[in-house]
């Protein structure tokens, strides 16, 4: 299977002559983000080429990196990896409707991934219908995740420690904007298979949402068949930024099968937020955002798992020269700072009161030189703080990242 579908992208991709890149299928993030483009255009908004007068598009990035990081001192040496090669197809099957899909190789061929492969309908710009595999968007990053247009090499450990990052799900649901002279209004409601109770009986020994990504099965059926509700309100003022809240929440256990019951129904919820801006004049961009995290566990359940989840990161990313280099016309060098935190387990023990801790810290300065907006070099240097439980003193992982990250 995987090599017929290697085989049919190759042929389309020798048997013919490309068009160049529409620029504007871009967001040059941070270099330029002044329109009025949002995290929802994501999926779109990236660069494609024609294959000659065929109906379909294709495009696509890559990730490959260097990094040597140390864990209390101890350290595994020097690592290459190439963490992703994601490929994008798009047709347009007719006026007002579309595909996409977006196919993901990570670590070589260890996983592969269809994250979304949706029929999109627009009937007016302020309803349109949306079917097939769907990136739920709870917050920005899962929505917003192309390598490309980060300045950082790992993604934030909130987006993938607590939420599950790049979480898609087979449903359908209603999106659309609306646009003002300054503003635009935008909403996304989604219906889909969820979780399963791995996201509490997992090899992490805590709650832990990104387990339920494991689940192929829940691309064909639903674990428990009850609906995943997904919603995304966002607002964007042109010269402001974008402010963005969603809700993701249904039921994660098995709670009848064949007419018996088993359990009363638990379920989990996630609200998140999320916000981004460039300060004027510096052009400083500023990219955050923030979710909690709130599941229902059985009683006999330790209070090693949690049932509340906090965490988040905030980008810093400010250019600082701007320039021809080379034979690159507008090419960038930014110095970025990650701030990003991640709480297992929000809580006190019932017992003694003492605070439970069970959570990761971590600062990553940035540095990183785009050529063009589509391309960026990148060096980070990694410091995390992870606490157990009780609290103990922290275990400290630090290291270097170099990296390379295009689309193509």
């Amino acid at each position: 299977m995987k090599r017929t579908l290697l085989f049919a992208i190759s042929c389309i991709v020798t048997s013919a002559v490309w068009a160049q890149i529409d620029p504007e299928l871009l967001r040059r993030m941070p270099v330029k983000h002044d329109s009025l483009q949002m995290n929802m255009d994501a999926v779109y908004n990236r660069p494609f080429l024609q294959v000659g007068k065929l109906p379909v598009a294709i495009g696509g990035y890559a990730e490959a990196n260097y990094q040597y990081l140390s864990d209390n001192g101890v350290s595994e040496g020097s690592q290459f990896q190439m963490r992703r090669l994601t490929l994008f197809l798009s047709s347009s099957l007719s006026r007002r409707i579309k595909f996409l899909t977006e196919i993901e190789f990570e670590d070589g061929t260890r996983e592969i991934n269809i994250e979304f492969a949706s029929v999109d309908v627009e009937f007016s710009p302020l309803l349109n219908f949306r079917g097939g595999v769907i990136m739920n968007p709870i917050g920005a990053f899962n929505q917003n995740h192309d390598g490309p247009k980060w300045e950082f090499i790992d993604r934030p450990i909130s987006a993938t420690r607590l939420l599950p990052a790049t979480w898609s799900n087979v449903g359908f649901g209603l999106y659309g904007k609306k646009f003002t002279t300054d503003w635009v209004y935008a909403y996304e409601l989604y219906l889909t298979n969820g979780f399963d109770d791995k996201i509490i009986a997992n090899s992490e020994n805590r709650t832990f949402l990104p387990a339920s990504k494991e689940n192929r099965d829940r691309f064909e059926e639903s674990f428990n068949g009850s609906p995943l509700f997904t919603g995304k309100f966002a607002i964007k003022h042109r010269k402001v930024g974008e402010l963005g809240l969603s809700y993701m929440g249904g039921v994660y256990n098995k709670f009848k099968e064949d007419g018996l019951v088993l359990d009363k129904k638990r379920r989990v919820d996630v609200v998140a937020l999320d916000f981004n801006s460039t300060l004027p004049r510096l052009n400083t961009f500023i990219n955050g955002e923030w979710a909690w995290t709130f599941v229902n566990l059985p009683d006999q359940y330790t209070e090693q798992f949690g049932s509340k989840q906090r965490g988040g990161f905030v980008d810093i990313v400010q250019p600082v020269i701007k320039r021809r280099i080379f034979d690159w016309d507008n090419a960038v060098i930014n110095i970025a700072l990650r701030a990003e935190y991640a709480d297992y387990n929000v809580g006190r023990f019932r017992q003694t009161g003492g605070n439970i801790y069970d959570n990761v810290t971590a600062l990553v300065p940035a540095i990183s030189f785009r050529p063009t907006a589509q391309t960026v070099f990148r060096a980070n240097y990694r410091h995390e703080w992870h606490r157990d439980l009780l609290g103990n003193p922290a275990t400290k992982v630090a290291g270097f990242q170099i990296g390379i990250s295009t689309y193509f």
